[in-house]
């Protein structure tokens, strides 16, 4: 009951505040000071009507921000005083519809909370063994969004009506699922089944029936949160090798699946920055040191010195982790260079061929997410692919968008980016836009974002590249601005975003390939750039690309236009010139009249000629892999290091072929390859920090950023950032955005505003 002193407010929340338990902590927090009112829903986040003293109006408007929800993010409050009308009480009120959304924001799908969890397992709670269990705290969000404000109407759990028991949680704000949409139980939500490879129905319990064909051997595809996955229990060798080739993935590591982090330990070093990604809401797959005697087959991550763990995420994966008592890979529902199968008439015709048994259920999934993957860097998150339980959580920069921003984004390991106000909306994972599968995903994945984030594009922002499957798609759009935008530009600007930098900065952007604004192939590059454009300052050496794509998949290509710079002819006893005699002639010949030889200044393709070289990898099975495992290789012991000289210039030249020189002498001296890689590692870092030094003092910058897929490399992060900070730089490397191609679109779009705001 309001007093004589009462005065009102009407509050607007924005951020991260729907579908996270806010409307019923409102409710509570307004209980807990006397407040009467309302709060409520709208397009643009959450309004309150709050009245009482003012100084308990005070507390509750601070306890907004200092009190919220786990899972919600307050990016701003806003108060305004309204007349006083009385009256008592504190109720949920009906969604704001039929405005365009300007604030909301649609949360991340969670991982089983621990509350879920003991109901999950307690045989007297109604809940017992339901692989939908969910609450305030955790559950499916963002893939069943069908709409904002987020309420049970706009989400795909519209398909299932509330039981009185479940209507009894939802409508009672003392209950954990006060107001919580995907709220349902056995008797009125989400339903299970197990079919076998003829589409039948199995017998029994579903996850009994699944555990038994996992168990006896066979491939499980499993539908999740975001789409399906694939699974073989990790230790039988034979159903890895059987999933290898239905999928076929010749060699990129799996994931494994551990019931919890006590068994996550037995496969993999976990330091505590990793052990609380692991258990963190978004449960990612963490990159880890794999152990010796970690009991999973050597066919799981051939190559590999780390592993990828993840814990389960939802009520049905954790079912089969109890039931299992053993790690599962789990691995994404699609055949390679495929987008993963969401649907599920699709799933079940695409996977035909690959599952043995399906465990199945009639939630729909709304919008694909794959999990995401990172790794530690000095004790902290490095996102390589930022998707499920990420994905769309806002970037949030200093800067607005002038225009409502669509950034394409790259042609591999694609995500697109929408933008308005001050945010940056990062889609989740799409892959390489290489069928029509994907880019249909691609495009319908778009049209997703732009209607519940309310953003009609008025600026459009591709790569450079015309062949890219996404600058075709931005060229294609109507009634917008496109602006290019150089691919190792967007690279240093989504650095420079996540860190709220607008430069200039001294940029090092190390990637596979990109074109460069001299119509070579970059990759390799040290740029003076801020958010509106850039200086190419220096490069590595750049060397024929004989075959063009093919020496992408054949790195001994790269070691022969390397061997033949720094020879002329191939040196004698290098096992890589035998093991391709017959062909390396021909692809020297080729290398030599620039015949289908772009040049490159790559850093990815230096990376390939060397573990070529050195007898790691000289044909590859997915991208990235022959410098994946020379990493893999390095001797933490060895303190060598590979000189390359810097040639001057403008622009400045770092010598690679010194680096490669020094690796083929090595390599024909009978050095063993894992003190070869270290050289290579150690002595790249140690020219880079150089040629940083020498553009610093040109310039006098004093800031670097760092980025491009090879910085997801750890042992050259470390190596070049250490270098750097010797030197007094400050550095700014990645955390929550992925260094590759991953986070490109981000620097497309700051790039465009930056643009655009002149």
């Amino acid at each position: 009951m309001s007093g004589t002193g009462a005065r009102r407010i009407r509050v607007r929340v924005e951020g991260l505040v729907q579908g996270v338990g806010f409307r019923p902590f409102v409710c509570g927090l307004a209980g807990a000071y006397g407040v009467s009112g309302f709060v409520g829903n709208d397009p643009g986040g959450v309004f309150i009507e709050a009245e009482g003293e003012p100084s308990v109006l005070d507390a509750f408007t601070a306890g907004l921000t200092g009190q919220a929800p786990p899972l919600a993010l307050v990016e701003r409050v806003l108060v305004e005083p309204t007349e006083p009308v009385g009256g008592s009480g504190f109720r949920i009120v009906a969604s704001r519809r039929g405005e365009q959304p300007d604030g909301a924001l649609v949360s991340p799908d969670a991982g089983t909370c621990a509350a879920c969890l003991r109901e999950l397992r307690d045989p007297g709670d109604r809940r017992h063994r339901y692989p939908f269990a969910n609450c305030t705290d955790c559950g499916p969000r963002f893939t069943i969004v069908t709409g904002v404000p987020y309420d049970r109407c706009a989400t795909t759990m519209a398909d299932f009506e509330m039981c009185a028991a479940c209507a009894l949680e939802y409508g009672d704000p003392g209950d954990r699922r006060f107001h919580a949409q995907p709220v349902c139980c056995p008797a009125c939500g989400p339903a299970l089944r197990a079919l076998g490879a003829d589409g039948l129905p199995a017998a029994g319990d579903p996850v009994e029936a699944a555990a038994g064909w996992l168990e006896a051997g066979r491939v499980v595809a499993i539908k999740g949160l975001g789409g399906y996955h694939l699974a073989v229990l990790a230790a039988d060798g034979a159903a890895v090798a059987a999933l290898r080739a239905r999928k076929r993935r010749e060699s990129r590591p799996f994931a494994v699946l551990a019931a919890d982090a006590a068994a996550a330990g037995t496969l993999v070093h976990l330091e505590p920055a990793a052990e609380r990604l692991l258990t963190g809401t978004s449960r990612p797959i963490v990159l880890a040191p794999r152990r010796r005697d970690a009991p999973v087959a050597d066919a799981v991550a051939p190559g590999a010195r780390e592993l990828g763990v993840m814990l389960p995420y939802t009520p049905l994966h954790h079912l089969l982790a109890d039931r299992l008592a053993v790690p599962y890979v789990l691995t994404s529902g699609n055949l390679t260079d495929e987008p993963i199968a969401y649907r599920d008439e699709e799933a079940l015709r695409r996977l035909a061929g690959v599952a043995d048994g399906f465990l199945v259920h009639d939630r729909r999934i709304e919008a694909p997410a794959d999990d995401s993957l990172v790794r530690v860097f000095r004790g902290r998150e490095l996102v390589v692919r930022r998707s499920r339980g990420y994905a769309p959580a806002p970037v949030g920069v200093p800067w607005r968008f002038p225009r409502p921003v669509l950034a394409c984004g790259a042609q591999l390991k694609n995500t697109f980016c929408v933008a308005r106000g001050n945010q940056a909306f990062l889609s989740q994972h799409i892959g390489d836009l290489e069928s029509y599968e994907t880019l249909r995903s691609f495009a319908e994945s778009v049209e997703h974002f732009c209607r519940i984030f309310g953003v009609r594009p008025a600026v459009v922002a591709h790569d450079l590249h015309p062949e890219y499957l996404s600058t075709a798609y931005a060229r294609d759009r109507e009634d917008v601005d496109l602006i290019a935008v150089q691919h190792h530009h967007a690279h240093i600007a989504s650095c420079l975003a996540e860190h709220g930098h607008g430069g200039p900065v001294i940029g090092v952007a190390f990637d596979g390939l990109g074109l460069g604004a001299d119509g070579t192939l970059w990759g390799g590059e040290l740029l003076v750039a801020d958010l509106v454009s850039f200086r190419r300052a220096g490069h590595l050496e750049a060397v024929p690309m004989p075959g063009g794509a093919a020496a992408v998949r054949q790195p001994w290509r790269m070691a022969a236009a390397w061997l033949d710079r720094i020879h002329g002819d191939a040196p004698p006893g290098l096992a890589v010139v035998g093991r391709h005699r017959e062909q390396w002639p021909a692809v020297v010949r080729m290398a030599r009249a620039g015949l289908n030889s772009p040049l490159t200044s790559s850093a990815g393709r230096l990376f390939d000629a060397v573990a070529a070289i050195a007898g790691v990898r000289d044909v590859i099975g997915y991208e990235g892999q022959a410098a994946a495992e020379l990493e893999a290789r390095v001797d933490p012991g060895e303190r060598g290091a590979y000189p390359a000289r810097l040639i001057e210039g403008e622009p400045l030249v770092i010598a690679a072929g010194d680096l490669v020189g020094a690796a083929a002498e090595d390599v024909a001296a009978g050095v063993d390859a894992g003190r070869i890689a270290a050289r290579f590692h150690r002595g790249l870092a140690a020219a880079v920090v150089r040629a940083v030094r020498a553009v610093g003092e040109g310039t006098g910058l004093r800031t670097v950023a760092l980025s491009g897929g090879v910085f997801q490399n750890t042992v050259l992060l470390e190596a070049v950032v250490s270098g750097l900070e010797r030197e007094r730089f400050q550095v700014l490397v990645h955390s929550r955005v992925p260094p590759g191609d991953g986070g490109i679109a981000l620097g497309q779009a700051v790039v465009a505003a930056a643009n655009d705001r002149r």
